[in-house]
Order: C-alpha cells, then sequence, then structure tokens
C-alpha cells in the first residue's frame, strides 16, 4: 500500500503566500466603506458596481448578494450619514435641543461628499434615520405644538440644513477654484459695485454683506429665525 504523503500546515517559505490568500469576509460594512471611499475620491455620479468590486477585489456578481442595486446602495449611505448625527440632551430647552441637532445635522452633512443629493433622493426608512425623525417629532410635541404642524416644522428645519450646506459647498468650491483664492471676495464685490448704482442700489450697498460671508454665523442666525418663528406658533 502507498504511504500517504502528509505536509504540515505551513511549510518553510509559503507564509507569504497563505497570508495572501486569507481574504475579510465581505459583509456591508465592508462594503460601504469601500464606497464611501470612492465618493471623497471620485463622487457619486462615478460609482458603478464594478468599481465597488474592483476597490473589494472581488467579483462584481458577490456584491449583489449584500446590495441589491446603486438604489439600494444610496439608502446604505443615507444610513450610515445619520448614524454619525449625534441626539441631543434631553434635559436642554427644546430651543436648544434643535440647534444642537440642527449643528451636528450639518457638520456631519460637511463630511461626506454629496451628502445633501444622497440624503434628499432616498425616504427615510432605516432605524437611525426614523430616529432622528421620532427625535423632532417628539420635541416638538413635547413643547406643545399643535400635531398638524410637527411634520411641516420638522420638514422646514431639514430643509433650511438641506439648502444651506448645498449653498455653502457651492460656493466654497468655486473660491477654491478660483486663480486668487484669497482675492475671490474681494473680487465679486467689486463686480458688484461696478454696477449702476441708479438701477440697483441696494443691491450695490450691501456688496460687502453679500460677498464677506461668515458661514457658522448666518447659520445660526437662520436657525434663531426659524425658531422663533416656531415658537410664535405654539399653543
Amino acid at each position: 500500500m502507498a504511504r500517504r504523503r502528509i505536509h504540515p500546515l505551513i511549510q518553510e517559505g509559503t507564509v507569504d503566500y497563505v497570508t495572501s490568500t486569507i481574504h475579510t469576509p465581505l459583509d456591508r460594512e465592508r462594503i460601504i466603506q469601500a464606497v464611501l471611499t470612492l465618493l471623497q475620491d471620485e463622487g457619486l455620479g462615478s460609482i458603478t458596481m464594478r468599481k465597488i468590486a474592483d476597490a473589494l477585489d472581488v467579483k462584481a456578481a458577490s456584491l449583489y448578494y449584500h446590495v441589491k442595486d446603486k438604489e439600494q446602495l444610496q439608502h446604505l449611505l443615507a444610513e450610515q450619514i445619520s448614524s454619525d448625527i449625534g441626539l441631543p440632551d434631553e434635559s436642554l430647552a427644546w430651543q436648544d435641543q434643535l440647534r444642537e441637532w440642527a449643528l451636528q445635522f450639518r457638520l456631519v452633512l460637511h463630511r461626506y461628499r454629496e451628502a445633501t443629493s444622497i440624503m434628499s433622493a432616498t425616504m427615510a426608512g432605516s432605524p437611525n434615520r426614523l430616529a432622528h425623525i421620532e427625535f423632532l417629532y417628539r420635541l416638538f410635541a413635547q413643547s406643545g405644538f399643535s400635531d398638524p404642524h410637527i411634520p411641516w416644522f420638522a420638514s422646514m428645519i431639514k430643509n433650511y440644513i438641506y439648502s444651506f450646506v448645498d449653498e455653502e459647498n457651492r460656493l466654497i468650491e468655486r473660491a477654491n477654484s478660483n486663480d486668487n483664492k484669497g482675492q475671490a471676495s474681494e473680487t465679486n464685490a467689486s463686480r458688484i459695485q461696478a454696477l449702476p448704482a441708479e438701477r440697483y442700489p441696494h443691491f450695490v450697498r450691501l456688496a460687502h454683506y453679500t460677498t464677506a460671508v461668515n458661514w457658522d454665523e448666518e447659520f445660526l442666525f437662520g436657525l434663531k429665525v426659524l425658531i422663533d418663528g416656531f415658537e410664535a406658533q405654539r399653543k
């Protein structure tokens, strides 16, 4: 009878080969992290399932076991973004809770490229996104606001944050692409001031305030206007 050949589990000189063939199991967490890297580098429009598969060193077909399509992928990204937004201390006054939540929301939206587009393009249905809606509804309900108005107020604050961050990103990107970055606001102010003052008296007069933007101060001021308006509608 032929003698059975017995090999050691790891032979000398084969360690690199063995370790190189060990792969971390593919799961949604790995997929999302790969997509987030691609998102920062290329933007959402350039991401394809094949590019994700290449980044993970797997076949594209393997992804479909975890993610059905790009639409589901956007929902997963929106959930990831929502998971980074902290909820404020419930012992604070409702105005302070809303302000803290909005500041956190804006901060997180800046953390991810095209975050507002991802959030706006998807319906809320995942746990973290629903938790934020529940927070807003509970906050307004417990603070004495009328039930029919609560969804409106929640939508107003959300849309304010989205639109503010969108404009902020657009103008910052434009300024950064300018050849004379440090002179961008001065150049814009000069262009406005060169307009005929008799036709656009207020636009010309307010050129400095239009172009010298303090984003943090403006965001807080807009929040105050909204919160004061909400307060005026309380029962």
